[in-house]
């Protein structure tokens, strides 16, 4: 969901998109769209499209796609605000709503609604007023757990963000830095919309004193340290529980081979924060036709039901289907933390500090 460079995609067990990515086009940094005929995405590092679908788009649209990637989510957007004025593509995506008041203060974007945003759901939309930018899809940052840990010592997992501080889960869970990763920021935001601006840090001093334990970014946490993954099993990975997304599951059951009938890890419900991703035409965009065409594209809904099993994560239009694995594995979270953008704008950046300041030291 971001979502991000961090979100699950084939990376999970090591599978290359690089055959994707080569269909989608050329990913030269620093090169906007040259002609008329080229539009370019700028994304962060966990784009992925099917060449099926992105080259329908070409055909029908007569415009050549390039993507660039761009590093994490937060590297991302901070590049694509220093590179306003000059841009390197005409579309920007993956701006979640953890970030999303920082790329419309800095006038990243220009006003355009694409067609078929009508069919958007209403609790997705932001900036109504003004259209810089269109959801386009939504995940939920949660807790997951290793369940063969949980059942081989009869332990049942956590479900609750109170459950986290039990002394049942001491040295269990692991999570990424709220000053660094999304997911980490997403949990963090999760806990200060559970506690409040008065209780989040009394929350966190416990996990703390639980034994927490705090990584860079999602690839370390949940390839490297999380028990319940492919890439930690490999990596002999010791914590059974990990912040990463609700859609984790379905990956770890697609990407196996063979497939197993039930997944080997599960969801904490009860700590979910709910995220979503957008896209916007960028300011000074050289090709303002092929962004806007592009951006009608990403919210249509072959590419909403493209995107489950590409980038696991959930279409935003509400007659998008999911696939059967995302159904059965990967559930929404029925009642996921949610925050207002605007009061993430107000208080993010001294929350990120006020944490650092807790967890870190």
């Amino acid at each position: 969901m971001s979502i991000n460079a961090q979100r699950l995609t084939a990376a999970v067990v090591g599978l290359s998109l690089a055959g994707t990515l080569a269909a989608c086009g050329s990913s030269d940094a620093g090169q906007g769209s040259g002609d008329s005929k080229t539009v370019t995405l700028v994304s962060h590092d966990s784009w992925a499209a099917s060449k099926e679908v992105v080259a329908a788009f070409e055909k029908e649209s007569g415009y050549k796609v390039r993507i660039l990637e761009d590093g994490d989510a937060g590297q991302a957007v901070n590049k694509a605000i220093l590179t306003k004025d000059n841009p390197q593509g005409d579309v920007f995506f993956g701006v979640d709503n953890t970030l999303l008041s920082r790329a419309l203060d800095n006038g990243l974007f220009q006003p355009y609604e694409p067609k078929g945003s009508d069919r958007v759901k209403a609790e997705y939309r932001a900036d109504q007023d003004k259209h810089r930018v269109t959801p386009v899809d939504t995940g939920d940052v949660c807790v997951n757990y290793d369940k063969k840990y949980f059942a081989d010592r009869k332990l049942q997992p956590p479900r609750t963000l109170d459950d986290l501080t039990d002394p049942r889960y001491k040295d269990l869970l692991v999570t990424e830095n709220a000053s660094s990763s999304s997911p980490g920021l997403g949990f963090l935001l999760g806990t200060a919309a559970k506690y409040g601006d008065q209780g989040w840090e009394g929350y966190w001093k416990k996990l703390k004193a639980n034994g927490v334990k705090v990584v860079d970014g999602w690839e370390q946490a949940y390839n490297e340290e999380f028990s319940g993954s492919a890439g930690g099993k490999k990596a002999k990975g010791d914590r059974p529980l990990v912040v990463s997304y609700a859609s984790s599951p379905p990956a770890e059951v697609v990407f196996a081979d063979p497939r197993p009938d039930t997944a080997p890890t599960g969801v904490a419900e009860g700590t979910c924060f709910r995220q979503v991703e957008y896209a916007g035409l960028l300011s000074n965009a050289r090709n303002t036709e092929g962004g806007k065409a592009l951006l009608d594209f990403l919210v249509g809904k072959r590419f909403q039901e493209d995107m489950p099993l590409n980038m696991f994560v959930y279409p935003v239009r509400e007659d998008a289907q999911v696939p059967p694995e995302f159904a059965r594995f990967g559930p929404q979270a029925k009642d996921p933390q949610t925050m207002d953008p605007a009061k993430i704008a107000e208080h993010r950046d001294q929350w990120v500090k006020s944490w650092t300041s807790l967890v870190l030291k």
